[in-house]
């Protein structure tokens, strides 16, 4: 039931939509990102229950790189160093631009679909997992 993924992205592409523009291309209704590695021009990450994104440029190596991935929404977190080997990291957000390339492994689950809802208890769009029944079972 788990369905695997492997892609590269080129200098200049913006990570999270590029991301999310595979997700619906290959129309993965529930997915994983299990890695990504490479190196950014600019990452754009919120911190931790803050509204304002910090803004880094790069050269920056991606550390890690990991999320759930919904038809309409990816949610990454993300880890970069810079040139100094300082640490960074948070949710990533549109505009983060790939520098040289970026390696992105997925995997989507064909027994699950994900959905994001608003939960009046975080007032964010939080997860909703449904399981998928096969018709031959």
């Amino acid at each position: 039931m788990l369905k695997p993924y492997a892609f590269r992205l080129t200098q200049g592409a913006d990570l999270k939509l590029a991301i999310l523009n595979f997700v619906q291309t290959h129309s993965i209704q529930a997915g994983s990102l299990l890695s990504g590695v490479g190196c950014l021009a600019s990452a754009n990450i919120r911190l931790a229950n803050e509204s304002q994104s910090l803004s880094l440029a790069g050269p920056l190596e991606i550390l890690t790189l990991a999320g759930t991935l919904t038809p309409t929404h990816v949610h990454l977190h993300i880890s970069v160093a810079d040139k100094n080997g300082a640490v960074y990291g948070g949710h990533l957000m549109d505009g983060s631009e790939v520098l040289y390339t970026t390696e992105i492994c997925l995997a989507s689950y064909e027994n699950l679909t994900f959905k994001r809802e608003r939960d009046s208890a975080t007032g964010f769009d939080e997860l909703v997992v449904e399981h998928v029944t096969d018709s031959n079972e």
